[in-house]
């Protein structure tokens, strides 16, 4: 595994991934984003993992956008290229198990954009969080202009697009950027809090909610009740439906397997 990434598991099954360049504002390059693939797809394949929390490392900020150096003497040819292999907010998006954005600090371009590719964003109350692509000549080109609408309402993303302006994370909450704001000595406890409540869950489970909610932003209400109403029938054929109502019934804790 790349310094510029690292990757550990906690309590055996929450995978914490940190971006590790301090130094650079924890700013995305080539290496970072081919790390950060390759430690997704570890943990994808560790059937103990359920939930991955992304954080950036140090106490300034979660990932301040991309490495702007890179751009320089890019071609756009090979913008393209690059930017069609080995899209990391799409494979975020996508992912099958859980990722919670732990932000701590300045998120920014890039990593605005990888924040909302994760299922869900807690912040810190020292968070500033924008797009600011519009600065340097460009726009967002990592599913800005696509999820902050989605996210936010087309009014606030175009306002937060168009001046490049950056919002602190009492805004962030009230607009629905972000999903709870803490503050910052308390993030990674209650980041954690939440990790462990969700790795408690059925593994199934989780992967159908997320595809039957993703399903909402690309199918027509019918066809996306149709698509809930398959996976909910689904899951009456598994191991960890027995044992949750089980469980209920019972009157104790559910003990679920991904089965």
């Amino acid at each position: 595994m790349s310094d510029v990434l690292l990757k550990e598991k906690l309590d055996g099954r929450v995978g914490l991934i940190t971006i590790n360049r301090p130094d650079k504002m924890n700013a995305l390059n080539g290496e970072v984003r081919c790390a950060l693939l390759g430690a997704l797809e570890a943990f994808r394949a560790d059937d103990d993992v359920r939930v991955i929390v992304l954080t950036g490392a140090g106490e300034k900020a979660f990932i301040a956008g991309a490495d702007i150096a890179e751009f320089k003497d890019a071609k756009p040819t090979q913008q393209y290229r690059a930017m069609q292999s080995g899209n990391i907010y799409s494979a975020m998006e996508a992912y099958p198990k859980p990722i919670i954005a732990m932000i701590n600090g300045y998120c920014l371009g890039g990593g605005c954009e990888l924040s909302m590719a994760c299922d869900m964003r807690i912040a810190s109350d020292r968070t500033r969080i924008g797009q600011p692509e519009i600065n340097l000549g460009l726009i967002p080109g990592g599913g800005g202009t696509q999820r902050l609408p989605r996210l936010v309402g087309e009014g606030r993303a175009m306002k937060m697009i168009y001046t490049g302006e950056m919002i602190g994370a009492e805004e962030a909450g009230r607009i629905g950027l972000v999903d709870e704001v803490v503050p910052a000595e308390q993030l990674r406890e209650r980041t954690l809090e939440i990790a462990r409540t969700i790795a408690s869950r059925s593994p199934i489970a989780l992967q159908a909610a997320k595809e039957s909610i993703l399903a909402a932003r690309r199918m027509p209400l019918d066809q996306g009740l149709q698509f809930e109403r398959a996976w909910f029938s689904l899951l009456f054929s598994t191991q960890d439906m027995d044992e949750g109502v089980s469980a209920f019934l019972e009157k104790r804790p559910a003990e679920f397997t991904g089965e």
